[in-house]
């Protein structure tokens, strides 16, 4: 291992052991409701939360690559929710996250000090008109937005390069495993989650980029059903996949921000109108079960469990299925979900054709909407990035996505076409098996059925499940139909509450 990189290791370990917080608060692996307490008691501060926050990243950014950038605002921020508290300004105060630091990928539109630029420098520097629609939510319930998190640049949809790199954050790493690939796009707030570097933080997906760097992070990931959470003010890819969701390390603490971020907006006014009817009365909270899983009739489909017999994964996931069944749920196994290969195969075929149109014109809309920008089409983007070859790592990510995007001329015939397909691909598939089994959810590992849940916006939540041979995370992942967070919820937490498999990062080598 190269001496400074081993330097920064030494001092992160040190850190971890060492830091005790203030009056004896211990940060690691603190949950929305420890800090509340400690609010709560006079143990702890969100002046004094956000000063831990700030030397953590400080200390182990370096070494993981996890945060672009921290907000200069986030210690007034801070001393201003300590102020409401102890002013006794209850309708601020009683919010789960007032006062609690919160980090945000960088795709997701702040109006304050922080730059929203996807990881690119062709953004850095641009005005939007107003904060995300999650992000206002976040404030109007006193959270402290502490900076952005690292991510693959554009969501990787530059070029397919992913990894967890770009141009302004690095390379993500891996906390468990530092040579191990940590996933993307949301890289940096599955990374940032798992090594305590924030209280909770926002991820956003269209295929897998919540569940995966969850997954290998060893993180819980909720990718809620498309509409759920606004879009607005989010640099997209694509209005029928697009999401935004938590990334923490419990499922509590997922839920906490979940029950914050859903709900209508006018400038998301279709699809979040659309979605508002799943919102359950009295919020997500609720569904928070140790019981969960009784009763509940969860299908493992075949095609996804691919794990050689003797493999760490293979012994893990048959016995977390024999734990569900302990644990009173109903577990049915070698289901097939019709024409799943034609599925997966046009899905990735359907990008090429649906997607790079749908992006164009998503994404030359939000830039013809900032206040300032160095520059406002797609086509001035790939001109940028052929102009700083060096600092936008051409050579090796290319941008052959780019390419294919700027030569589309909008949605026609064949784009419909596609759509079209998917769409049947998608009733005849995982919706049908789930209607005709009467299933709950369907387990899968990490994000392996991603893509079939991409299709039809359709939600899931993942829960760490273990460690290879090598200690690089897995999850196990609980998907279901529009609207079934409630139950997922149940049966993740429960799930969760049992297995205790989550651990904290190792940074090995």
């Amino acid at each position: 291992m190269p001496r400074p990189l081993l330097a920064v290791l030494v001092a992160a370990l040190v850190l971890v052991l060492e830091l005790p917080g203030a009056h004896g608060f211990q940060i690691e692996e603190a949950t929305v409701a420890s800090i509340q307490i400690g609010f709560n008691n006079g143990s702890l501060t969100s002046v004094e939360l956000v000063r831990f926050y700030l030397d953590r990243i400080s200390n182990f950014n370096p070494l993981l690559h996890a945060v672009i950038e921290v907000n200069p605002d986030a210690l007034r921020q801070a001393a201003r929710a300590d102020a409401e508290r102890c002013s006794g300004r209850r309708h601020r105060a009683i919010g789960a996250l007032h006062g609690v630091p919160v980090l945000l990928k960088d795709n997701i539109a702040t109006c304050d000090a922080l730059n929203t630029t996807a990881g690119s420098f062709a953004l850095l520097g641009s005005v939007v008109r107003r904060d995300a629609g999650v992000v206002r939510r976040l404030r109007r319930a006193g959270a402290v937005v502490l900076g952005k998190a690292n991510m693959d640049e554009w969501a990787n949809f530059r070029s397919f390069s992913g990894g967890g790199w770009s141009a302004r954050g690095g390379k993500g790493r891996n906390p468990y495993v530092l040579s191990a690939t940590p996933c993307g796009s949301s890289t940096g707030s599955a990374i940032a989650a798992a090594a305590s570097m924030a209280a909770v933080t926002l991820g956003t997906e269209t295929d897998g980029s919540i569940l995966c760097p969850a997954s290998l992070n060893s993180v819980v990931g909720i990718k809620p059903t498309v509409g759920l959470t606004s879009r607005a003010g989010v640099i997209p890819i694509t209005p029928r996949q697009d999401t935004i969701g938590p990334i923490c390390r419990t499922v509590a603490d997922a839920v906490h921000v979940l029950d914050t971020i859903v709900g209508y907006d006018a400038l998301d006014a279709i699809a979040t109108m659309q979605a508002s009817k799943y919102i359950p009365r009295g919020g997500y909270m609720q569904f928070l079960k140790k019981d969960g899983l009784r009763g509940k009739r969860i299908g493992v489909p075949n095609g996804f469990f691919n794990f050689p017999n003797g493999t760490v994964q293979q012994m893990v996931y048959e016995q977390h299925l024999s734990t569900m069944r302990k644990q009173g749920a109903i577990v049915i196994e070698n289901l097939d979900i019709e024409n799943l290969s034609v599925l997966l195969d046009f899905q990735n075929n359907g990008q090429l054709i649906a997607l790079p149109a749908e992006f164009k014109l998503s994404l030359n809309s939000y830039l013809s909407n900032l206040l300032y920008s160095p520059v406002r089409s797609l086509a001035e983007i790939i001109a940028f990035n052929n102009a700083h070859p060096v600092e936008e790592n051409m050579k090796e990510n290319g941008q052959t996505v780019f390419l294919v995007a700027e030569n589309t001329t909008g949605i026609g015939a064949s784009e419909r076409e596609a759509i079209s397909q998917l769409n049947k691909l998608s009733a005849n598939g995982l919706k049908k098996l789930m209607r005709e089994h009467e299933l709950d959810a369907i387990v899968t590992p990490n994000n392996a059925a991603s893509s079939v849940l991409a299709i039809d916006g359709l939600p899931a939540i993942t829960v760490p499940a273990g460690y290879g041979k090598l200690g690089v995370p897995f999850g196990l992942c609980f998907s279901g139909l529009r609207g079934y967070e409630p139950r997922l919820i149940e049966m993740a937490y429960a799930f969760e509450h049992v297995t205790m498999a989550r651990k904290m990062p190792t940074f090995l080598p």
